[in-house]
């Protein structure tokens, strides 16, 4: 079994979702609950980290496109920060950087919540 977990918190009215190990099909349940639970308690902005994810499968990045409608059907988003090259170039030959805002940093994606028109 992959080693996997998605812990969420949060800062200044934002969540942060961080991921560490590995986000494949037998630990892509485990991000959907993490997002369903979000989304039930009406928390629609949402930043992922993922500085400490190793490998990403496309069952993974099914997980996002599972999620994002809902999101921004209620005025919210999600945004993806500290990726490692080789989980940015899954993304990126996907064209995941059209559909999402991906940042270097954590701090920038909850800025840019805070600051929409900046």
């Amino acid at each position: 079994m992959s080693e996997f977990s998605a812990n969420a918190s949060e800062r200044l009215d934002v969540q942060v979702i961080n991921l560490n190990g590995y986000l494949d099909a037998h630990t892509a349940p485990q991000l959907e609950s993490t997002f369903s639970e979000l989304i039930g308690s009406n928390k629609y902005k949402i930043v992922v980290n993922f500085q400490e994810l190793k490998y990403i499968s496309s069952a993974g990045l099914g997980v996002f496109m599972a999620f994002i409608e809902k999101i921004r059907d209620n005025k919210g988003d999600i945004k993806l920060v500290e990726m490692k090259p080789n989980v940015f170039n899954i993304f990126d030959l996907l064209g995941f950087p059209l559909l999402y805002e991906i940042y270097e940093k954590e701090s920038d994606a909850i800025n840019r919540f805070q600051n929409p028109k900046e």
